[in-house]
């Protein structure tokens, strides 16, 4: 697996702390930094903790899944590879692979263009001019903004486009790098508040903080959702089977051990802001500006507003960091889909000197770019909805049946207590999707993309068919 690779293939160059890094810097991006208000609001008080562990407890299960998967088929595409095979290569498996790389080139910008949003909005603590919009209007019935930051969030796209121009090994050291800087920033926030930290703020719950009634599990499943976001990223490892050094060890230990430490911080970082910031204070203010920059108030409060102004630049550094990451691994699954005869061969192109699929690089680049204009909200409940239907409950239901069960004996890594945690991730993944108060508006657009996709795949199958019975 590890020898030269032949002209136009890919190169096994990725070793375990790469593949480590690659995954803490896909998880991390601005997402935690700014979803505290929210999780604590839903849930309604330091409670938000639940949201936190039981997002990590549906990480790791799910964790389990692609780490046995990624060992089984270590292959460019992750999941794109995984029900090809699981379902059958040339009947159900083909549709679905296809109808997943499709979701792909919608989802994935999303994805990526929640980070470079992230991005744009932290910087304007320095540029507040920047959120003014100077055009605004409605697309399909979502809000369409432009402004300064829609500029700056287009700007780091293209930044990460540009950077990972270049070999997998420069990737793998950039990668090493950047998961350093961004657990770094972790750690400082985590050190500043347990300094300061009052335990009766921590842990003020409100009366009936633990009752168990509906209103609960409504809050449950909202925090859940905001936390699986957080901790998504995980498995960006093993969108680069194929350029993965050892992946029988490398990927488990990157998928598991970036679950780990990123739940740990996540949940020591969350608890010693709440021992500085009233959580009653974070949950009524209704200032979206003040929410996105709870860190920086956080470190104002303590140190001034120079330090507040660091810890911004720190967390916006973060946020480039994820959009890198997420481009880098979704850019491997339209390559995979054309190098299978799934997808047009264009996207198939493998760049003559660094061995990156240039073509699907810059088609999601392109699309990400044109996805900047959305709001980050609408953005990320898209995403979430799309992604549980179209990858999660899909690929967990395909762990479970005969042809994986006899060759889950043979190959690669084997989860532990199996088929447990395969059924832990489905029912939490379900029981997220069902507890959106907009579950059912979400579901139309997941329909219109499977509609649309079904559609090309038909077209798409007639056209080969024809062409074979000529020949």
């Amino acid at each position: 697996m590890n020898s030269e690779p032949r002209a136009g293939e890919l190169h096994r160059g990725l070793s375990t702390s790469a593949a480590l890094g690659l995954n803490i810097i896909d998880m991390v991006g601005v997402g935690p930094f700014v979803t505290l208000p929210l999780i604590v609001g839903v849930m309604g008080g330091p409670q938000a903790m639940l949201g936190w562990l039981m997002g990590a407890l549906l990480s790791l299960c799910d964790g389990l899944i692609w780490s046995e998967l990624g060992t089984a088929y270590p292959e460019a595409g992750g999941s794109y590879a995984y029900l090809k095979h699981l379902y059958g290569e040339k009947t159900w498996g083909r549709a679905f692979s296809f109808l997943y790389a499709w979701q792909v080139l919608i989802s994935a910008p999303l994805s990526i263009a929640s980070g470079c949003i992230g991005f744009a909005q932290y910087l304007s603590f320095f540029l507040p001019n920047t959120s003014r919009p100077f055009a605004s209007t409605s697309l399909l019935g979502v809000p369409v903004v432009l402004s300064g930051q829609t500029l700056i969030a287009m700007s780091a796209c293209v930044a990460a486009m540009i950077i990972l121009h270049r070999s997998i090994f420069a990737i793998g050291r950039i990668a090493r790098w950047l998961g350093v800087a961004v657990g770094l920033t972790l750690i400082l926030l985590i050190v500043v508040g347990f300094t300061h930290f009052n335990p009766h703020l921590a842990f003020d719950f409100p009366a009936g903080a633990f009752h168990i009634n509906s209103a609960f599990f409504a809050g449950l499943g909202a925090g859940m959702l905001i936390s699986a976001y957080d901790y998504w990223g995980y498995y960006g490892i093993c969108f680069l089977g194929a350029e993965v050094r050892d992946p029988e060890k490398t990927i488990p230990r990157a998928v598991l051990g970036s679950i780990g430490v990123v739940a740990t911080l996540y949940l020591l970082m969350n608890i010693s802001v709440l021992g500085v910031l009233p959580w009653r204070e974070m949950a009524q203010n209704t200032d979206s500006h003040a929410r996105m920059f709870t860190m920086a108030v956080f470190m104002e409060k303590l140190y001034g507003h120079a330090a507040a102004g660091v810890i911004v630049l720190l967390i916006a550094f973060a946020a480039l960091a994820s959009v890198f990451a997420l481009l880098l691994g979704y850019s491997r699954i339209p390559f995979a889909a054309a190098r299978d005869g799934n997808f047009p061969s264009w996207f198939g192109v493998v760049h003559p000197k660094y061995r990156v699929p240039t073509h699907s690089l810059l088609t999601l680049g392109g699309i990400t770019l044109m996805c900047c204009i959305f709001r980050l909200q609408e953005v990320i409940t898209t995403l979430v909805v799309i992604r549980i239907l179209f990858q999660f409950l899909l690929q967990g239901t395909a762990v479970l049946l005969p042809k994986h069960r006899l060759a889950r004996k043979t190959q690669g890594f084997r989860m532990p207590l199996y088929p447990l945690p395969v059924l832990l991730a489905l029912s939490g993944f379900v029981f997220i999707l069902f507890s959106r108060p907009n579950f059912l508006r979400e579901m139309r657009t997941a329909e219109l993309i499977l509609v649309a996709g079904s559609i090309v795949y038909a077209l798409r199958y007639i056209s080969i068919r024809r062409r074979t019975e000529k020949n």
